[in-house]
């Protein structure tokens, strides 16, 4: 449903476009080149009872570089797009009770309700394009708003479980004890199990600062989640929420 919706609010933009016999011109196309820095986070929308806390959250180097076309369709309303190529990090530690995992240990893969404590690493390289309406506010800001949609390149989620224990298959199966020390913990890797196309909704603002130059500020918030549909290990949806600070560059 999420994905339909992304997918009719960038044909109805198109469409709009085409059908628009009021304002600019292709001769008035803007091309604007910007790089910009991100942080957010992919995790599930509120907190889940198996989840009791979140222990740290560290910084990862996350950017964006492209080039936008805006055309205009009046004063004030115009369309963008453009290509991106960017990337989307995260690095957590959490603490879980009965939280279902499955995870290798030696050289054995076991499954079931985990307690402890749970590393978490996320990475995403992308292409993604933009369809934004845009609204002209003042001489120099300019509000945006749309779907996109990305193409992974490289995808990784990984982790380590430790600290804690494994109840094998059921709540009452098997205790099998997960240690703190490398040999002792557990280790996952769901990277295959993940889209290689993602869509969302963004909403942002482009501030012309000097002459040709301005800073931006954008959210995009992922409307399906990261995983396949069918992959059901991790049982939250987990959806990437991230925000990005840039500078652009009119070109023309």
């Amino acid at each position: 449903m999420r994905k339909n919706i992304a997918i009719l609010s960038a044909i109805f933009m198109i469409l709009f476009a085409a059908d628009a016999k009021a304002g600019g011109t292709w001769d008035e196309l803007q091309l604007r080149a910007r790089a910009g820095w991100s942080i957010g986070a992919t995790a599930p929308i509120g907190l889940p009872a198996t989840i009791r806390s979140i222990d740290k959250y560290r910084l990862t180097p996350s950017f964006l570089v492209g080039v936008d076309a805006q055309l205009p369709l009046s004063s004030k309303w115009g369309i963008m797009t453009g290509i991106h190529f960017e990337n989307k990090g995260m690095n957590g530690d959490v603490s879980t009770k009965a939280y279902h995992m499955e995870i290798r240990k030696g050289e054995s893969m076991l499954e079931g309700l985990f307690t402890g404590k749970v590393h978490q690493r996320v990475k995403e390289w992308m292409f993604t394009l933009p369809v934004y309406a845009t609204f002209t506010l003042s001489d120099k800001v300019q509000l945006k708003a749309g779907p996109y949609f990305s193409l992974l390149t490289s995808k990784t989620f990984d982790g380590i479980a430790s600290d804690g224990y494994l109840r094998q298959g059921s709540p009452t199966g098997p205790k099998i004890l997960i240690g703190d020390k490398e040999g002792e913990w557990g280790t996952y890797d769901f990277s295959d199990d993940m889209r290689r196309f993602q869509t969302g909704i963004a909403i942002g603002a482009d501030w012309q600062v000097y002459k040709s130059f301005g800073l931006s500020l954008d959210i995009k918030w992922g409307l399906n989640g990261i995983f396949r549909k069918d992959f059901d290990t991790v049982e939250q949806t987990l959806y990437p929420v991230y925000g990005t600070i840039g500078v652009f560059y009119r070109i023309k």
